[in-house]
């Protein structure tokens, strides 16, 4: 089931960070399941796994953060025998998908409220916890117009899109990246998720930088939702990830190169506010 699920992490181009950290996290129960003769070869297999999963989604700090606090759940102190690690485990990766649950609900309640009724709002990318704060607002009867990136070049701002079309009192216009700049100027508010924040950095979906500088051109706020889980300290170096070129051009590239990077980076000194579950931070 492991190797199922590094190769499903690897393929989730359109997932966020979150999703991948559950996923990643449920995978190891797998071990559970397995019979060890000895507590060190069952900590070495969890530590050659939980290895495998982090690697198939260097970007994403999140998994990197919450497979490492399982390990160090379940090895500090070191346990007294297999069942006890095993039990260990499972205690671990339920805390860890629970926060990670319970803390993009709290997190989207609370950037909900920064919502108000007639607002403009412009959002990119397709943020489960983005979606999470309009569907709040949206069902605390807040009406607002909203405006959806593409996010090119996989088009992900589609799905954001027809998700929230059908929701009461939401008026939905899909847009090409390109034009941010000729709509920001209409906008009250930008409101975006991010994979991880590391050094008064958000790294987020590329395209979220030219957002964000087009935002502070136009005095419009940008507002940063996510789980307190991406407060990233030390131990992680954020990688980018380049993807296949072929989403950018089907037919061969004739005399040039293609870059498709995954993410970029966003000084905070761009934002007008970061939610997370504990607090509204604002800059």
């Amino acid at each position: 089931m492991i190797d199922e699920t590094v190769r499903e992490i690897e393929e989730m181009h359109t997932q966020g960070s979150s999703v991948v950290a559950v996923k990643a996290a449920e995978a190891l129960r797998d071990l559970t399941e397995r019979e060890y003769p000895t507590v060190g070869e069952f900590l070495r297999s969890i530590e050659r796994n939980s290895r495998a999963l982090r690697r198939a989604k260097h970007s994403h700090a999140p998994l990197y953060t919450t497979q490492q606090r399982i390990l160090d759940d379940v090895t500090d102190p070191k346990p007294a025998s297999v069942e006890d690690a095993k039990e260990r485990m499972v205690a671990a990766i339920d805390e860890v998908v629970t926060e990670i649950e319970s803390s993009k609900e709290q997190a989207a309640a609370k950037a909900a409220t920064l919502i108000d009724d007639g607002d403009v709002v412009l959002t990119h990318d397709n943020s489960s916890t983005v979606k999470a704060t309009l569907d709040h607002a949206a069902d605390a009867g807040t009406a607002f117009e909203l405006y959806v990136t593409e996010s090119r070049p996989r088009y992900l701002g589609r799905k954001t899109a027809r998700k929230l079309a059908d929701s009461t009192g939401v008026d939905v216009t899909l847009i090409v990246d390109g034009a941010v700049g000729h709509h920001m100027a209409d906008c009250d508010r930008v409101l975006v998720g991010m994979n991880c924040i590391i050094d008064d950095v958000v790294y987020n979906r590329v395209g979220t930088y030219p957002i964000a500088t087009t935002a502070a051109a136009e005095d419009v706020p940008v507002t940063v939702v996510g789980s307190s889980v991406k407060f990233i300290g030390g131990g992680f170096a954020f990688k980018n990830t380049f993807r296949a070129p072929s989403e950018v051009l089907l037919e061969p590239a004739d005399g040039f190169d293609i870059s498709n990077p995954g993410y970029d980076a966003t000084p905070t000194t761009f934002l007008d506010t970061i939610v997370t579950e504990d607090a509204i931070i604002e800059f």
